[in-house]
């Protein structure tokens, strides 16, 4: 089974600072990080090659500087990785990403399976795999924490919701995205990092990929009107008494007196 995943490099979260009078995100130098979601994507996929044979693929968009992390998926034992890269594409929002992610896989030679982490920590926006599969115009299913069966052109997953989980039966190819629950990743060998180091990556600029500016990086749909650092969060509230009792009862009519009872 050909499993193709969808990752991103990611800037290190704790080190990015907000510009509010420039209106920007600052991001931090360095080359990033896989996206810690994706981690599980890239695992699962990787399992299931050994499981079932055929081949594990990465692909991402991004900058020279993602071939990091396309590097240390190699590391992990993925067989091959793509850089969808060119100038047009920066600036793109998660849409842009689908239609250009879109026209890179359909380029691959064949896949049954596209996995994809639950969302990037950067943007935290869910949209790409959605995206991906209606550009593909294959299934879907999002928030998937177990796989129950693969195999026979078909696959059955728990999807997650707000109230437990969904029993979804799939027909292949799909696309599936992952939440951590469904794997512990596995860390890279040193074999491993040496052999990724020599392995090909495969760049696609947007001329190999037949994809034009109009509706992608600057052109994308998405604009940021303004940005803006978090609020603060509340400063708590001790609640103290000389029982556990009377603290009970402390706490009761505090959350009484603001409704949350």
């Amino acid at each position: 089974m050909n499993v193709v995943v969808l990752v991103k490099q990611v800037p290190e979260i704790a080190l990015i600072k907000v510009d509010e009078a420039a209106n920007k995100v600052v991001y931090p130098e360095g080359p990033g990080v896989v996206n810690p979601q994706d981690e599980y994507a890239v695992e699962e996929g990787l399992r299931i090659k050994e499981q079932t044979g055929g081949k594990c693929m990465v692909i991402t968009v991004g900058s020279e500087r993602a071939e990091s992390a396309l590097r240390n998926c190699l590391a992990l034992g993925v067989d091959e990785a793509y850089l969808l890269y060119d100038d047009a594409f920066t600036g793109s929002d998660q849409q842009a990403m689908a239609k250009i992610l879109v026209a890179g896989i359909r380029k691959l030679d064949g896949f049954d399976l596209i996995l994809a982490g639950r969302a990037a920590v950067d943007s935290d926006a869910s949209q790409v795999p959605a995206a991906v599969a209606a550009g593909l115009d294959i299934p879907q299913a999002m928030f998937v924490k177990k796989f129950e069966a693969l195999g026979d052109g078909q696959a059955t997953v728990f999807r997650t919701t707000e109230d437990g989980y969904d029993v979804v039966e799939l027909k292949l190819p799909a696309v599936v995205s992952v939440i951590k629950e469904i794997n512990e990743p596995r860390l890279p060998s040193l074999k491993g990092k040496m052999a990724a180091k020599k392995k090909q990556i495969t760049k696609w600029s947007a001329a190999d990929l037949g994809v034009d500016g109009s509706e992608v990086g600057a052109n994308s749909g998405t604009k940021n009107v303004s940005v803006a650092p978090p609020p603060p969060r509340a400063k708590g509230e001790f609640i103290e008494g000389e029982t556990p009792d009377e603290i009970a009862d402390k706490l009761f009519n505090k959350l009484r007196e603001n409704q949350v009872l």
